[in-house]
């Protein structure tokens, strides 16, 4: 059980209030996706004019490959990264909203989440919103995984299987959970490490609720805009699917939510944990004083904690 105290002001570090600081700073200068667009946005981040800088790509390390997408689906990209000692393999799904990012753009985080967890780490290329809206991306990372347990043993020497995600990859992590037990009766994960994800996407929990205007990274604009470009169709967003929080979540993994007291996504982990628990699952809940929506990417002591935490859980897992 963590303490009262963590929510409070008072605990966030002066470090970590330095470095929210020079995120706020920094944002104030940047145009927003949904002022600028999805392409747009695209454009930046991968020609370095974004807050993260150039993007390092670790071409020699990283080995690229497909696998069948569901259905009738075009073949979905996979980004693999192999350790030289295998235990265990994770299916990383990176976030941006289901609008932004890729396969290749966490090269540097996920290289080094393979060496230190001693996991082959494999990001899935799902296709993104607003172009492929929802269940694209859905669809593909269920596809990935399923390839992921038929070629495990053969491709990694391991089928001890771990996923994850951060964002709107901890929700794409956690609807394929579901999904892979309830269209394929798959339930042999090792775990599941699922870094503020959003797990309740009609935007009814208090905290995304009282999102202020000029909130750190997400702002109420923001949270709206990607919802809206993921779920185009009007769809029920309380569905199971859409929405994991409202899923039958027995014969889960053990699960590692981590999140800061300063992201609009904290009750999706807070209460997400909370039925983790309740269907009879293990589950950790790791919540850090101060950290914003991405706070384990800003550097400093609070990140590292947290990234610690997370490549100690997923060996335990493993090993």
């Amino acid at each position: 059980m963590f303490e009262p105290d963590i929510f409070f002001e008072s605990s966030i570090t002066p470090a970590q209030q330095a470095l929210n600081d020079e995120l706020a700073n920094t944002l104030a200068g940047e145009p927003r996706a949904y002022e600028i667009g999805a392409t747009e946005t695209r454009r930046r981040r991968e020609s370095g004019l974004s807050r993260a800088g150039m993007p390092v790509y670790l071409t020699d390390i990283a080995v690229e490959t497909t696998c069948p997408g569901l259905g009738d689906s075009d073949p979905v990209g996979l980004r693999i990264f192999q350790p030289d000692v295998i235990n265990g393999v994770l299916l990383w799904i990176h976030g941006g909203g289901w609008v932004l990012g890729s396969s290749k753009m966490q090269d540097q985080t996920l290289w080094n989440i393979a060496q230190r967890s001693g996991v082959a780490v494999i990001s899935v290329e799902y296709r993104l919103a607003p172009e492929h809206p929802y269940p694209s991306g859905p669809d593909d990372c269920e596809a990935a995984a399923l390839w992921l347990i038929k070629h495990a043993s053969s491709e990694f020497g391991s089928s001890n299987l771990v996923i994850g995600g951060g964002s709107a990859g901890g929700h794409l992590a956690a609807v394929t959970l579901l999904r892979l037990r309830d269209n394929h009766g798959f339930t042999n994960w090792q775990g599941a490490d699922l870094v503020y994800g959003a797990y309740e996407l009609s935007g009814g929990s208090p905290s995304q609720s009282s999102i202020g205007k000029n909130s750190l990274v997400i702002d109420e604009k923001a949270m709206n805009w990607f919802y809206d470009s993921f779920l185009q169709n009007n769809e029920n967003r309380r569905d199971p699917d859409i929405s994991p929080l409202y899923a039958d979540l027995r014969d889960m993994p053990p699960a590692l939510f981590t999140v800061g007291t300063l992201d609009p996504l904290l009750d999706d982990s807070l209460f997400m944990h909370a039925r983790w628990v309740a269907a009879g699952n293990e589950s950790d809940l790791a919540i850090y004083p101060g950290g914003p929506h991405g706070f384990n990417n800003q550097g400093g002591a609070l990140a590292a904690t947290a990234n610690d935490h997370r490549i100690s859980t997923i060996k335990k897992w493993v090993d």
